[in-house]
């Protein structure tokens, strides 16, 4: 009997494209810094040999996006955690301060959905729903593209804002949190045993952004995990059974990697519960007002340009983030 061939099974073949795919676009990479790198030694060979201080500027834009495709290449050997190439899928929660908070929500959700525009990846909204006056109370969306949990679980956190707000009538400086969580979209079943009694499954009317079907039938699902209090909802799907399973899917990949925490955290000598994400404890500020400052507080990358860290250009604290994750953090 012959063999089956990696074409006869279309996930198989699928996950192999993309693989190839992957490792196609990291020789065309690596290709570009090998030529930048060769561009940037005969230009300065031609300055030495001519004495011409003309060429420098061209060097340094050549130097930059050479620094840039080789930060790249670099990150991209820290992407190694068992789901790193999935897909993520990324809830935020305005916190306490009312409509201020649910614009601070809002805004995070740009930033998001243009840093994903950016890397080319597709976003997809999985709940949401509206702030009372204006803004976003919640909304979880899945990133879609190759690497997405590898890079977007260093935004898993408390992100504290500072500005003016434009909805308090004296003008005073305000301060606001939402809460960022982060989970890879885990294809395989898990696992994981989830008992009927644990769970309590709840429907109700979709809202805000989604599907052709919002506001007209009780098709969104919440499912609330009694043990351990997470809850997980879904109204993006045609129907309520597609929302209860893609539910139940992001619920059993929670629990899961519950799981692997308390048991990394045995291992290593650490109280075993899991400490939950608290309003003291953000992992980066936005400051707009008195000065502009964006700093984590984890790797303490920081930079004064607010608004190109609102457009999306997280990179910087990606990248610093992977980096120390590699160190450890007990090597503050």
């Amino acid at each position: 009997m012959e063999a089956p061939h990696f074409w006869d099974d279309p996930e198989r073949s699928q996950e192999m494209m993309k693989t190839l795919k992957g490792l196609k676009d990291d020789m065309a990479a690596y290709q570009q810094l090998k030529e930048q790198y060769e561009e940037i030694e005969l230009l300065l060979d031609m300055g030495y040999e001519e004495n011409d201080p003309a060429v420098i500027p061209e060097i340094d834009e050549i130097m930059t996006s050479f620094q840039a495709t080789f930060d790249s290449i670099r990150i991209k050997t820290l992407l190694s955690g068992e789901y790193d190439r999935s897909n993520a899928i990324v809830t935020l929660h305005a916190g306490a301060g009312g409509t201020e908070s649910c614009d601070w929500a809002s805004m995070l959700y740009r930033m998001y959905c243009k840093w994903a525009d950016k890397k080319g990846f597709a976003v997809e909204v999985l709940d949401y729903l509206d702030g009372d006056e204006a803004g976003i109370k919640s909304v979880t969306f899945q990133v879609n593209g190759e690497n997405a949990f590898g890079y977007l679980k260093s935004e898993k956190g408390v992100h504290r804002l500072v500005r003016i707000s434009p909805f308090n009538a004296a003008g005073k400086r305000q301060t606001s949190f939402v809460s960022c969580d982060v989970m890879p979209d885990i294809e395989e079943d898990l696992d994981v045993e989830v008992k009927d009694e644990d769970i309590r499954i709840d429907t109700y009317r979709s809202s805000g952004a989604g599907g052709q079907h919002i506001n007209k039938t009780s098709s969104a699902i919440r499912i609330t995990h009694f043990p351990s209090g997470i809850v997980v909802q879904c109204q993006n799907e045609r129907s309520q059974h597609m929302n209860k399973d893609k539910a139940m899917q992001m619920l059993k990949a929670k629990l899961y990697l519950l799981k692997q925490q308390e048991n990394r955290e045995k291992a290593s000598d650490i109280r075993g519960e899991v400490k939950e994400i608290g309003w003291g404890n953000q992992i980066r500020s936005y400051v707009f007002q008195p000065y502009t400052m964006v700093k984590d507080h984890r790797t303490n990358a920081e930079t004064g340009n607010v608004d190109s860290v609102m457009d999306g250009n997280i990179d910087l604290f990606m990248n610093a983030y992977l980096k120390w994750l590699t160190v450890g953090p007990e090597a503050e």
